[in-house]
């Protein structure tokens, strides 16, 4: 029995509405909501607000909501302090071993960490776990700034080697952990950090910091389509010269496609298909395959490695460029390549009853399919 509070107060000031603000197509806070359900860690997901807006929102996405007092919702109130309020109302009854706050600002958020956090407190005797990560330049090197020139904060530490310097860490603000049999408040002395890489890690409290966090996660959650457009562009370059025969099978990178079509698989976009007819010395009518079962008018079952049935999705025949050939997978035997010729005649010259069978059982050019 675990608890999720996500602090989402309506009154930011230097991004407005923060926490609402449409980040990569949906509202910010979206993704901590989403995030919690998918770790299927809490049996309760609360948004601790002031605002209507945003508990509306959050509903939407599937979040409950605990409305705060005022006093709990201007400038000066720490998340520690929501935090403490949300469990005095929600484990009155002592129902939860764990609570966790979630940031409503941490997109980058992954599952994983969030599971590492709470197993990690489970066996140990802290009271707190909580998102770290590592300063990306050395805090022993800083400096301020006093009548316009630099002064170092520790001086003693100005010639020393980079890599002489201790690794120092910092809060990720993500998420914080807590075993409700402990009384205290948060603190970072005595908590487990549970190390997160920095290109996950993006503090928003600027339209920059905003604008930077949007990048970092079309980067990291980069779409299957924007990923077959890169390697598409390579196959556009590369200078293949192969000779390739009817009946031959071959994985291309079919890329990425959209409705009824059939999508290629793994990062590759590999699928197999059957050269039905050269027509150049770079292109080919082609014929994709699937193991799935597929029953129909428009599917021819066969097998042309023992024991590996495939079918052969007649309806998707189209041209292909040589230049998508990954390798080659096998050859047809010949009397299922001209069942297929047979079949896709029929598609073509709209025979009555289509491809398939007849009502006794055998093809309409009387082999057996």
């Amino acid at each position: 029995m675990n608890l999720c509070i996500i602090p989402a107060r309506g009154g930011s000031k230097r991004i407005p509405r923060k926490n609402i603000k449409e980040f990569c197509g949906k509202p910010l806070i979206s993704y901590s909501i989403e995030i919690a359900k998918k770790s299927k860690l809490f049996s309760k997901i609360v948004v601790s607000t002031d605002d209507e807006e945003i508990a509306k929102i959050s509903k939407i996405f599937g979040a409950e909501i605990l409305y705060r007092p005022k006093e709990l919702a201007d400038d000066y109130i720490g998340s520690t302090e929501v935090f403490e309020h949300a469990i005095n109302e929600l484990n009155k009854n002592n129902k939860f071993k764990y609570a966790c706050m979630i940031y409503p600002t941490a997109p980058l958020l992954k599952t994983k960490y969030l599971k590492e956090g709470l197993e990690k407190l489970k066996n140990s005797d802290a009271c707190f776990s909580f998102s770290a990560t590592t300063f990306d330049f050395p805090i022993w090197r800083s400096f301020g700034i006093v009548e316009n020139k630099a002064k170092m904060f520790f001086s003693e530490f100005e010639n020393k080697r980079s890599q002489d310097l201790k690794e120092a860490y910092h809060d990720a603000g993500q998420f914080y952990w807590k075993k409700l049999s402990c009384s205290e408040k948060f603190s970072f002395n005595g908590s487990i950090p549970i190390i997160i890489p920095r290109y996950l890690v993006q503090d928003i409290d600027t339209m920059e910091d905003f604008i930077r966090a949007e990048k970092l996660y079309k980067i990291e959650y980069q779409n299957s389509f924007d990923k077959w457009n890169e390697l598409k562009q390579k196959l556009h370059k590369e200078k293949k010269d192969l000779f390739i025969r009817e009946r031959e099978i071959y994985f291309l990178h079919l890329g990425k496609n959209i409705g009824y079509e059939q999508n290629g698989k793994n990062d590759k976009f590999l699928r197999p298909i059957l050269v039905y007819k050269k027509l150049s010395h770079n292109l080919f009518l082609g014929i994709p395959l699937t193991s799935k079962e597929k029953k129909g008018n428009y599917y021819y079952k066969f097998n042309y490695k023992p024991s590996k049935i495939s079918y052969a999705l007649l309806n998707q025949i189209r041209v292909f460029d040589t230049k998508r050939i990954c390798y080659k997978s096998g050859t047809i035997k010949r009397r299922d390549f001209k069942i297929i010729e047979i079949l896709l005649q029929n598609i073509f010259t709209h025979q009555k009853g289509g491809i398939g069978t007849s009502p006794n059982g055998v093809a309409q050019n009387g082999l057996k399919p």
